[in-house]
């Protein structure tokens, strides 16, 4: 019996744990194609919702400017640009935003759940979530 009442309690912490996670910090993302570490990005609540900026470019980055980019944010530094706005909790997860990859300069809709405790699945997709990729951004302690 009180094996069982510890084993409940563990599974309850566990996940109290997992929900009490926050998505604001600084992460390091990690190119899903090449897996070079090519920046690191600041995530902050503005407004109710969640926006994403790179503070920081790593030497996997293989550009500094977004020349792809359109219109105010074409040929502008990639330090500094916010590229992840838009994002609500919902549960766990976190959904409705959008993401900006300043590669191509296309912007995407974007889904972001934890994969643990200093791990993020960030999904970029247009329309359909199935039809996207995903990257991992490790937290930086």
């Amino acid at each position: 019996m009180i094996s069982r009442l510890f084993l409940i309690f563990s599974m309850f912490i566990s996940l109290a744990s997992v929900h009490a996670q926050s998505i604001k910090g600084i992460w390091k993302s990690v190119d899903d194609a090449d897996g070079r570490e090519k920046s690191h990005i600041e995530i902050y609540e503005e407004g109710g919702k969640f926006k994403g900026k790179v503070i920081k470019l790593l030497p996997g980055a293989t550009a500094t400017h977004c020349n792809s980019c359109k219109g105010n944010l074409k040929n502008k530094p990639i330090t500094g640009m916010v590229i992840l706005w838009d994002l609500v909790k919902d549960g766990a997860a976190f959904t409705d935003g959008q993401i900006l990859d300043p590669k191509n300069g296309k912007t995407y809709d974007c889904n972001v759940s934890f994969n643990g405790a200093d791990k993020l699945n960030v999904r970029g997709y247009i329309g359909i979530s199935l039809l996207g990729r995903t990257q991992t951004w490790y937290r930086v302690k």
